[in-house]
């Protein structure tokens, strides 16, 4: 017997894209296990009502009206924290009492339920680390989160008493956590704050919104670079909900690049090259939480952002040739 059904309805919005690429936003799923569940006949697309309709293969193109349908194998169980290593994950500062890494995009902070991909906590396991901490088995020394999406600076406590104390700074939002996301368009003003709350959207719960009696959630922004189609922005949290920049952002009709689950045109991704949303944890500080000495950390743009940014400067460069000629 399986571990139950998990069924996802295809919006219009998600018309025509493929299926493991919806299943994997909705699900919180790596492409690899998907397609795993694939193979295996495992997802298939009901009509309205629940009736049976086709085995779909990973390929297949997401139908709106049709609700895509998991089988969820009894697999082993996805808390294990397993040792293992995460490519392109580095370590940016190590003392005796804290580490903070360059988590990569398509990798969790930790293992949860519908989560098989690697996870920081595994990395850190694979690279011997032991860390042992009073939080839950496989969140062991994680005080914070980035999305699987998002990379960037995220510390984690190496001992008890660093755990402890970082616990407390997130919750009271001491540490200074400073974001760069690239958008579309051009925001009205140029630097702002979005005072809007934030709770679970009704239609899917897997994403958020901003809505009347959600959580107070305030996000801060300031513009770096304009450019043709999109603006590079900094922006500095003040509240730390889940997708908060990208809902905000969503919000103010300029989502993240690349950014498909809130909006973001899939013809501007493409051409970038992007295949998730242009957002980085790009600077992270805070006091040591056992010394009280100043820690600072950055963490440089990954190739794909990199590449991303280069590609729309180069056009804001042909375009202004263009003019001159």
């Amino acid at each position: 017997m399986g571990a139950g059904v998990r069924r996802v309805e295809v919006t219009a919005e998600q018309a025509g894209r493929r299926a493991d690429a919806v299943l994997t936003e909705a699900l919180g799923v790596s492409r690899a296990r998907l397609a795993d569940w694939f193979a295996r006949g495992l997802v298939r697309a009901e009509t309205r009502g629940g009736r049976r309709d086709r085995v779909l293969a990973k390929s297949a193109r997401a139908v709106p009206g049709e609700t895509l349908a998991v089988d969820l194998p009894n697999d082993p169980d996805p808390l294990e924290v397993r040792a293992e290593a995460v490519d392109e994950m580095t370590v940016l500062h190590e003392d005796e009492h804290l580490l903070a890494v360059d988590k990569p995009t398509g990798v969790a902070a930790h293992p949860s339920p519908g989560w098989n991909g690697p996870t920081v906590v595994g990395g850190l396991a694979g690279l011997g680390y032991d860390i042992t901490t009073s939080g839950a088995p496989e969140r062991q020394g994680i005080v914070h989160r980035l999305d699987v999406g998002t990379t960037g600076v995220m510390v984690v406590a190496k001992t008890e008493r660093a755990y402890a104390a970082l616990k407390d700074q997130f919750r009271e939002r001491v540490p200074h956590k400073v974001y760069h996301a690239v958008v579309q368009g051009i925001p009205d003003p140029l630097a702002g704050t979005i005072d809007a709350p934030i709770g679970r959207h009704p239609g899917h719960q897997w994403k958020f919104a901003v809505l009347e009696g959600g959580r107070p959630s305030v996000t801060h922004y300031e513009t770096l670079e304009v450019f043709g189609r999109a603006t590079l922005l900094q922006v500095h949290l003040e509240t730390g909900r889940t997708h908060q920049i990208r809902v905000h952002t969503s919000a103010l009709r300029h989502p993240c690049v690349g950014d498909l689950t809130y909006g973001a045109d899939p013809r501007l991704a493409a051409e970038l090259g992007l295949t998730r949303q242009w957002l980085h944890a790009h600077h992270l500080s805070f006091p040591h939480p056992v010394t009280g000495e100043p820690v600072s950390i950055t963490s440089p743009y990954p190739d794909d952002l990199a590449h991303a940014l280069a590609a729309l400067r180069g056009n804001d460069a042909a375009d202004a040739a263009g003019e001159r000629d």
